[in-house]
């Protein structure tokens, strides 16, 4: 029986239903050589120039395996320079928001935001070229080990800090400008996605202007919603309509009830 189910299975695969996927091994690989190759005064060795040449090739090789053409290659080969340009932007935002942060190494090392940050430029880049899949399988690797979804289609401007970041959604249509810092659990989401395939190229998701905080929690949906420059959205709000610049926005804080739980004794015989 399982050699029945096999061949039926084969069968259907064999019609030219299904095209060549991507290998997500190779995918990941370029990921990680990317991040040597856009900070390498944190990751190379003593022959950083040379490992440098050797990883530019071997991520224009692998691109071009996963069928993607050789113009693009070479036209996101050439974008390199302006994301590192970016992301050196977002590693001195994150070094200038966050006290904690000893210094610049350990945000390029260990921060998940800057690590989803990266991988999303990366992807973005592809997506402008009419990369398809690749791009989303990116994102998907880096919200993998970050918790942060991020999609390719999303524009980011510069100095973006992602503040610990788990839980943080932003929507494909979503656009972000400059200066912008947001907390763990923030979703720049759509109000409804009912209309299915028929909204792809329809705006769902906000725009957030330059300098807009949203702290921790935060829920900002739809397409029309503008968060306008320098406004502050605070933690657990629900926002879907715009804001006006200079603005915050806050939750009426939650009344504590305290209750004795101790049990009163029982004297009685």
């Amino acid at each position: 029986m399982i050699q029945k189910i096999a061949e039926q299975i084969l069968a259907d695969f064999d019609s030219g239903r299904f095209e060549t996927q991507p290998d997500k091994s190779v995918i990941h690989g370029i990921v990680e050589k990317m991040r040597f190759i856009l900070f390498p005064e944190y990751f190379g060795g003593k022959n950083v120039g040379s490992e440098l040449v050797k990883s530019l090739e071997y991520v224009y090789a692998d691109l071009k395996s996963q069928g993607v053409s050789e113009e693009i290659a070479n036209r996101f080969i050439e974008k390199i320079p302006q994301l590192r340009e970016y992301l050196l932007t977002d590693v001195e935002a994150a070094y200038e928001g966050d006290p904690a942060a000893y210094n610049k190494a350990e945000i390029v090392i260990s921060y998940p935001g800057l690590f989803a940050v990266m991988v999303h430029r990366i992807a973005h880049e592809l997506h402008l070229l009419g990369v398809t899949l690749i791009p989303r399988m990116m994102t998907e690797y880096a919200h993998s080990i970050t918790g942060i979804d991020i999609h390719p289609g999303a524009k980011i401007g510069k100095s973006f800090f992602i503040d610990h970041g788990t839980g943080v959604v932003v929507g494909g249509t979503a656009v972000i400008g400059n200066n912008v810092k947001i907390y763990q659990g923030v979703t720049l989401g759509a109000l409804s996605t009912r209309g299915g395939q028929s909204l792809r190229d329809v705006k769902r998701h906000p725009t957030i202007e330059d300098f807009v905080t949203i702290y921790s929690g935060a829920s900002i949906l739809g397409g029309d919603t503008i968060i306008g420059e320098s406004a502050t959205i605070g933690g657990n709000a629900f926002v879907t309509k715009s804001i006006p610049a200079q603005t915050r926005v806050s939750m009426r804080t939650p009344e504590l009830q305290l209750k004795n739980s101790e049990k009163k004794s029982d004297d009685s015989c």
